[in-house]
């Protein structure tokens, strides 16, 4: 009973309160029932409450709504948010009208249709879930907005809780000299995690250099980290000064350092423990201070087991992982990233529909990509499903996988328990979620 939404009635007469309690039971909802509106008002302040069907008379010798409209006003300050369907007879009617006019959810005359009363709640609990869900989302943005004042944020577009704790944790370990491995898919921000961690440390002023480790060919590795002599090899006609070197004083961002060959990760960590290095074709050793940010889509652990990475160097370089998330599991900065993206322009609902389903294997440039194109192919107009070039959202979900109990534990940790969120990254209802956990033994 604990996963069912609570429905708050409030009738002076029993028979009501029994028949729509029998009601809602049936269809799996947890009635709460009262009969005055001091009870009620009370239930609701500390009663997690979805939706509240009232009447509008509670005493036996009234019947002009007052009392109801008394009641609803009230409500309406404890939780604006919170659906009020009202109970009404013919006589009342231009009340409710009224009431409904200033922010009811709806009205339903006695006797009522059972079927039309349960699609109306059944609606109404899920508008009033999404209402709640977007007041959190702005205070939540004010409360970023207020966290983040003097901070730079490199730019970095977010309005996900997922990028939220990512984005707070680099500002925080931005102020200590520390290695700082970031982890995460192809496309999925890394880099911008990277330039938040530099731009908001003491460094801030200092070069911060860029360098795709897994791009070095192994026979210039050397040469290209550290800097070589003039004719120290074939092409060598002037000394050039390496990454390290550039980067002394400042940071140096080691990007795809899964991919580095075990010959380069030997070099490279002789350099982390001491800042000590020879340039190539010279015996002058030369030390630098350099703050290194690594970056990687591997997971680097397997890779040590299989002997592709050096256990060594991964914790030389891992003193604090940053992890960031996919872009199918931050639905929330989708439409944030639209915006950015293509500013001005109008999302149709079935298109954010759709866009929140899509997997986004290539993650936030996959998105960025799709946008550049919508720009140069439909500057103008709403924007639908198609402009994307997805599938429905119908498509799309018949196409996810069936989750398992490791994907729904890494859900659950990574929204913080909030079964809405975690649902909707499997494109499954709250209660087909409900059914899975209860098969697989997790707990909420």
């Amino acid at each position: 009973m604990d996963n069912m939404k609570k429905i708050l009635i409030v009738d002076d007469n029993t028979a009501v309160l029994e028949a729509l309690s029998l009601l809602l039971e049936i269809h799996g909802y947890h009635p709460v029932v009262c009969e005055t509106p001091t009870e009620a008002l009370h239930i609701v302040r500390y009663q997690r409450i979805a939706l509240v069907l009232q009447d509008m008379n509670f005493s036996a010798d009234t019947t002009s709504g007052e009392e109801g409209r008394a009641l609803f006003y009230q409500l309406r300050e404890i939780n604006p948010h919170l659906p009020v369907v009202l109970i009404t007879a013919w006589t009342e009617l231009s009340t409710a009208v009224e009431l409904v006019k200033a922010g009811a959810a709806d009205y339903i005359g006695k006797p009522w249709d059972d079927q039309k009363l349960l699609t109306t709640i059944e609606n109404l609990v899920a508008l009033g879930e999404a209402a709640s869900e977007n007041a959190t989302f702005k205070r939540q943005a004010q409360e970023r907005s207020q966290a983040h004042a003097g901070a730079d944020l490199a730019g970095l577009v977010f309005a996900s809780a997922a990028m939220q704790r990512v984005v707070d944790m680099a500002l925080q370990v931005a102020h200590a000299d520390v290695p700082v491995l970031i982890t995460g898919a192809n496309g999925s921000g890394k880099e911008g995690i990277a330039e938040i961690v530099h731009r908001n440390s003491v460094l801030k002023a200092q070069p911060f250099i860029k360098v795709n480790a897994g791009a070095l060919p192994s026979d210039l590795i050397e040469a290209e980290l550290f800097g070589a002599e003039a004719g120290a090899f074939t092409g060598a006609k002037t000394t050039r000064i390496g990454r390290f070197e550039a980067a002394d004083g400042g940071t140096l961002f080691l990007d795809e350092i899964g991919n580095l060959s075990l010959d380069g990760q030997m070099k490279l960590l002789r350099v982390l423990q001491s800042g000590e290095f020879e340039r190539v074709g010279s015996t002058q050793t030369r030390k630098v201070s350099v703050r290194v940010i690594s970056a990687t889509n591997a997971d680097l652990r397997s890779d040590i087991q299989q002997g592709r990475f050096r256990e060594d160097l991964y914790y030389r370089l891992n003193v604090i992982e940053l992890a960031v998330p996919p872009l199918c599991q931050r639905q929330d900065d989708i439409p944030a990233l639209i915006a950015h993206f293509l500013p001005g322009r109008e999302l149709s609902p079935h298109a954010e529909q759709a866009l929140r389903y899509h997997s986004w294997p290539g993650n936030v440039r996959e998105l960025e990509n799709a946008c550049k194109r919508i720009a140069v192919l439909k500057p103008q107009g709403e924007l639908q499903a198609d402009d994307f070039a997805l599938q429905s959202a119908e498509q799309a979900q018949m196409q996810k996988h069936e989750p398992s109990k490791q994907d729904i534990e890494h859900s659950m940790r990574l929204h913080q328990g909030v079964v809405a969120k975690v649902a909707r990254d499997f494109g499954l209802s709250r209660q087909a979620l409900y059914r899975r956990m209860q098969k697989f033994g997790i707990e909420y």
